[in-house]
């Protein structure tokens, strides 16, 4: 009898089981350990092929879905079922995670889509392109075109009302959502916006790329945390950020943004996981945001949540699931504001 013996090419730390959610725990054993973390793998753009996190349910169904081209990419709307507000359907821009290297407009289409049709709103899903082929600020571009598109086409395409745009992403995605509403108050942005950006929805986001697990580091609590490790994270740095000088940058890292641009941004809702890298830094961005102006900030830690919990909504494990609710109730209630 001869069998074949799976061998954990990520095993828990030990140091971390008793903090994390104990289904993630299970999920995590059952299932993650096996996958080979792709930092430890030679560069290939095949990489990209395997599947994202598992654990996720299916997408939603919505009433339309779309594509559109940008310059050198595109994007995929997804439009509810049932009749368009008088004014138009608001708008929410998205940014799938992936750091800056994995990731595409399919593989967080369960979290777009829940978005889509709890929150009553158009969702636009950016298809940014990624590093390490294209590097900072490369990403950054794309999103700005997205919202320069939403502004000049979604009216006569999707029926949008640009009176009520939102922005949000996870991870990497939300990094980039967190730079479009600075980039969104700059005088010279253009076409100028006929009010404000109403939401910034982040998850998990980077904010802030001088972080480390080093002692005093924002990233040295989670530093045995599974999933994205420090290793993993300064491999997707290396590949979109390998010039240091850019780390500091605001385009690169939001929470370096010149006070007077943070305070414009608009109202945000942070859910970060308690025992992610990035909680540090997400929670500092939050903080930040209240200092300087910003008039509502929620941020939510959910507790024993590691990174890819927003990836993870099924019943294996109920976190993931717990967060894209908050997201949705959080992101109807901005646009019922308006």
């Amino acid at each position: 009898m001869s069998y074949t013996e799976e061998i954990p090419k990520q095993p828990l730390h030990p140091s971390i089981i008793p903090r994390l959610d104990p289904e993630y725990v299970k999920f995590h054993e059952g299932i993650l350990q096996y996958i080979t973390p792709p930092h430890t793998l030679p560069w290939n753009p095949a990489l990209r092929n395997a599947p994202a996190v598992p654990g996720s349910t299916e997408p939603l169904q919505v009433g339309k879905t779309q594509d559109f081209d940008l310059t050198h990419t595109n994007m995929r709307a997804f439009t509810p079922e049932g009749e368009a507000p008088s004014t138009g359907w608001p708008v929410f821009i998205f940014f799938h995670g992936g750091g800056w290297t994995f990731g595409s407009i399919t593989s967080e289409a369960t979290f777009a889509t829940n978005m889509c049709v709890r929150a009553n709103c158009v969702v636009i899903s950016v298809n940014y392109r990624l590093a390490p082929e294209q590097k900072y600020p490369i990403a950054v571009e794309d999103a700005v075109e997205s919202l320069q598109w939403v502004l000049k086409n979604g009216k006569i395409e999707l029926n949008c009302d640009t009176a009520k745009i939102a922005v949000g992403g996870s991870s990497s995605g939300g990094n980039l959502a967190a730079i479009l509403a600075l980039k969104a108050v700059e005088p010279s942005f253009t076409p100028q916006l006929p009010s404000p950006l109403v939401f910034q929805l982040l998850i998990v986001p980077v904010t802030d790329n001088t972080a480390t697990d080093g002692p005093g580091g924002l990233w040295e609590e989670n530093k045995h945390t599974p999933w994205l490790s420090p290793a993993r994270m300064n491999w997707f740095k290396e590949n979109y950020l390998p010039n240091k000088d850019d780390w500091t940058k605001w385009d690169a890292s939001p929470i370096f943004a010149p006070i007077e641009m943070l305070a414009k941004t608009p109202n945000a809702w942070i859910g970060l996981g308690e025992l992610d890298i990035l909680k540090g830094e997400g929670v500092k961005y939050g903080e930040k945001l209240k200092e300087v102006g910003v008039k509502e900030v929620e941020i939510v830690v959910y507790k024993g949540g590691p990174h890819p919990i927003m990836a993870m909504d099924g019943t294996a494990v109920k976190l993931g699931a717990k967060l894209i609710t908050d997201a949705a109730i959080a992101l109807s209630k901005a646009f019922d504001k308006v």
